[in-house]
């Protein structure tokens, strides 16, 4: 007698990005579905960016740092509409299973998992606030931010960062994955998914410009926890002087640019 065949084995990088297309997938289609979320979400998105440009607007005006904070903060962290984009990646899957290694496809789906725990926490925060439409005064955010008490996922949030972060830095500096990556250039344009290879690019040559990313992921990281401790110690204005940001130092025989 014989047997059916077996179905194929899914590789687990593979496995995890599509289980993270499909979540992503929802929260775009109940962002859709609903103009008033989709607004709010648009103005909390939108202060967090510039909270994020405040945040590192020091290490924004050295060369070395300029593409990666922006990166960061349009790109990766900022908790945009990625819809285009992220639509994109689903049907591009096939093809870059086929030209990229398992541990790139899995970085890619720790930038998806990224990204819906940000919608979430965007989402239950947003709920938290005075006005569903997502007008809200520091101290509201403050208070919102608080009253969620979800301190893990919040530290989940800064550790997908950084170790997003950490793998793109190891990526730019073997010439095999970041040549595959530039062969993916014209498939992808004949291919209309632009909007995804452009994303690719952006994070790929920010790090490649750094040159070793260790300083600014720990400047990051350090950051982030410290206005977490702030807010959760009850601070209303954690923004501001309280935490000025000092830039990284580099030694001088790597010819940085000072702060």
């Amino acid at each position: 007698m014989s047997t059916a065949p077996s179905p194929p084995v899914v590789h687990s990088a593979q496995a995890s990005l599509l289980r993270e297309l499909e979540h992503v997938a929802t929260l775009h289609a109940q962002r859709r579905a609903n103009p008033i979320l989709a607004g709010a979400l648009e103005r909390v998105a939108g202060w967090q960016t510039k909270r994020l440009g405040l945040t590192y607007a020091d290490l924004a005006q050295q060369p070395r740092y300029e593409s990666a904070v922006r990166f960061f903060q349009s790109d990766l962290y900022g908790g945009a509409d990625f819809a285009q984009r992220d639509a994109d990646l689903a049907r591009v899957v096939p093809l870059m299973v086929r030209m990229l290694p398992e541990r790139v496809i899995a970085t890619i789906a720790d930038a998806m998992a990224l990204n819906c725990l940000s919608q979430e926490l965007d989402r239950e925060l947003l709920a938290r606030l005075p006005r569903a439409d997502g007008q809200f005064t520091v101290q509201e955010y403050c208070r919102a931010f608080r009253k969620m008490g979800d301190r893990g996922r919040r530290e989940r949030q800064i550790r997908l960062t950084v170790e997003i972060g950490t793998a793109i830095d190891g990526y730019v500096k073997k010439p095999l994955i970041y040549g595959a990556m530039r062969m993916m250039r014209q498939p992808a344009r004949l291919a209309g998914l632009g909007v995804l290879h452009h994303f690719l690019e952006r994070g790929f040559n920010a790090f490649r410009r750094m040159g070793g990313a260790d300083r600014f992921l720990a400047t990051l990281a350090e950051r982030e926890a410290a206005l977490l401790d702030s807010l959760y110690a009850g601070n209303t204005a954690p923004f501001g002087n309280p935490l000025d940001p000092v830039a990284p130092r580099e030694p001088p025989a790597q010819g940085s640019v000072g702060a």
